[in-house]
């Protein structure tokens, strides 16, 4: 069975992304776990963190893998199919190995809902154009956007990961108190794994060259913009010696 590329519902699928990114930014709200949780005291149902994050970035995963199995063209020497393996080599890393090593406070259900759901609207938007809707030339493997895209995304990538290490090696196992991240990006920047995370966005919509990784990139962008603006003022109300020549996102400047 071959499906075929409707652009209507990619392009409708990329302004929902586009527009949840606006209203995270005029709401003006972090997302409410971790530093910015609600207690369990406060009524809000919550779930372990190793098991939210597990099965919140699960769908990603197996939407893009499992539509990339059962593609109709060959798994090899196709653009799309390497640049949704970059997309689900971050998946892969976020359900199978952040999960379980993350050492988070409990996470909200109804985060953990919408962020399921968006998980597997996004992982079937990106998987779908890149299969039956994506159209690259022979060359594209020595286009610039292609070569500078993929390095920012694995540069992105590596520094995701090793700030997110740095975090967890700021708590001893059964810890809940909060200090001061030091090294790496953190030197700059509060929100180090944000600012990597973004990165890696950026690196695939360039990379894809399409409006719907375009809009992915964007909504990251809002979100976790969001979220290292926040974590960045709680840092400084928290901790009196907080370095003050750190920004929140945006080494030297933001």
């Amino acid at each position: 069975m071959t499906i075929v590329c409707h652009q209507g519902p990619v392009l409708a699928g990329s302004a929902t992304l586009a527009t949840l990114g606006s209203l995270i930014l005029y709401s003006g709200t972090p997302g409410r776990y971790g530093k910015h949780s609600q207690s369990a005291s406060s009524g809000v149902s919550l779930l372990p963190a190793r098991i939210a994050w597990f099965l919140q970035e699960l769908p990603s995963f197996v939407v893009s893998v499992g539509m990339l199995a059962w593609q109709p063209r060959s798994l090899f020497g196709q653009p799309g199919n390497v640049l949704l393996g970059l997309f689900s080599a971050h998946y892969f890393h976020r359900t199978f190995i952040y999960s379980l090593l993350t050492r988070g406070r409990p996470y909200p259900v109804i985060l953990f809902l919408r962020a399921f759901a968006f998980c597997i609207g996004n992982g079937f938007l990106q998987a779908h154009y890149l299969i039956y809707c994506a159209e690259y030339p022979e060359e594209w493997y020595t286009d610039v956007r292609f070569s500078l895209g993929v390095f920012l995304f694995v540069l992105g990538m590596g520094i995701n990961i090793h700030s997110d290490y740095l975090l967890r090696q700021l708590r001893k196992p059964g810890e809940i108190v909060y200090k001061i991240p030091q090294g790496g990006l953190f030197t700059y920047v509060s929100g180090a794994n944000f600012l990597g995370e973004i990165i890696e966005w950026m690196g695939y919509a360039l990379a894809t060259w399409s409006i719907p990784a375009l809009a992915f990139a964007f909504f990251s962008l809002c979100f976790l913009g969001m979220q290292a603006f926040y974590h960045h003022r709680f840092y400084l109300k928290t901790f009196e010696d907080y370095p003050k020549s750190r920004k929140a996102l945006i080494p030297f400047i933001f």
